[in-house]
């Protein structure tokens, strides 16, 4: 190795659909087994990236991916529990966090949402974790932000059918329209998406639940197929409650705000419209 072969790691640093930063504009972090090694792969991937950063050995370019993966899931939990908290004390927490946003220094903002979603930060946090159990290490921060995250599907739950009652009607049998089913927004990528878990709960607490996403006309959701709905005037007017899962960048929010009984906005896609907005209730 290093002479007849050469053997070196790079992890992933791919954001799907992002345009601002791309393949070539992300540096690589790579780290050989040997020097060779990291040379010939830092070779390698200058033919493509712009910059290459070169680390001393395979396990601490994976540790980079872990850590980066970890800090991300880390402050989402950190916004998540902000929304709960806030929902408890009767604070928008959107204002809150783009008001902190405002300092200059040792603040970087993270939004709260319906959960996880993503092969990657939902789960590498995981790996590290089930490796330092080998070693009789705790992950405590990994496994309480994991808790964190993977309890918003059921408390976006808890908020719709909260809001349901508040205008006089019941989440059983009420319909449902979801926007959005996709764990981010202009992909068509439902790897771990937590509008899935939310869909599931909706349906198991007696909710007539449809989605609508342009970018992905079928899922199964519990064993069911479920097929995107064309985003008519009759199909949102029908529905007792309008989810905002998935912020996607073609939807029409001024039309959708207009035409809808009720909102329940997870993504504060609705800031962006001027005017007060009755019919809507934020995560």
């Amino acid at each position: 190795i290093g002479e007849d072969f050469f053997l070196a790691f790079s992890p992933e640093r791919i954001d799907p659909g992002r345009k601002d930063w791309t393949v070539r504009t992300t540096p690589k972090v790579v780290g050989g087994v040997t020097a060779h090694c990291s040379a010939a792969a830092k070779a390698l991937y200058e033919t493509i990236v712009d910059r290459t950063v070169v680390v001393s050995r395979p396990s601490t370019a994976e540790m980079v991916k872990l850590m980066e993966n970890t800090f991300r899931a880390l402050n989402i939990a950190h916004a998540n529990e902000m929304a709960v908290i806030c929902n408890v004390l009767g604070v928008d927490v959107w204002e809150v966090i783009n008001a902190a946003a405002t300092k200059p220094f040792g603040f970087m903002p993270f939004y709260p949402g319906p959960g996880l979603g993503g092969h990657c930060i939902p789960v590498d946090p995981h790996y590290l974790a089930w490796k330092l159990r080998h070693v009789n290490q705790p992950a405590r921060c990994i496994q309480l932000a994991a808790e964190i995250n993977e309890a918003m599907p059921a408390f976006v739950v808890s908020r719709i059918s909260d809001a349901l009652n508040a205008s006089c009607a019941s989440l059983r049998h009420s319909k449902v329209l979801v926007l959005g089913v996709a764990y981010k927004p202009d992909v068509a990528d439902i790897r771990e998406s937590p509008v899935l878990e939310v869909i599931e709960r909706l349906v198991s607490k007696g909710a007539i639940v449809s989605y609508n996403d342009p970018f992905v006309p079928h899922l199964q959701v519990g064993g069911t197929t479920l097929r995107s709905v064309e985003l008519t005037e009759d199909v949102v007017k029908a529905a007792a409650c309008v989810v905002i899962a998935t912020d996607h960048s073609s939807y029409d929010w001024r039309w959708i705000a207009d035409t809808s009984r009720l909102i329940f906005d997870t993504r504060n896609a609705t800031a962006v419209l001027d005017g007060p907005l009755p019919t809507v209730i934020r995560l």
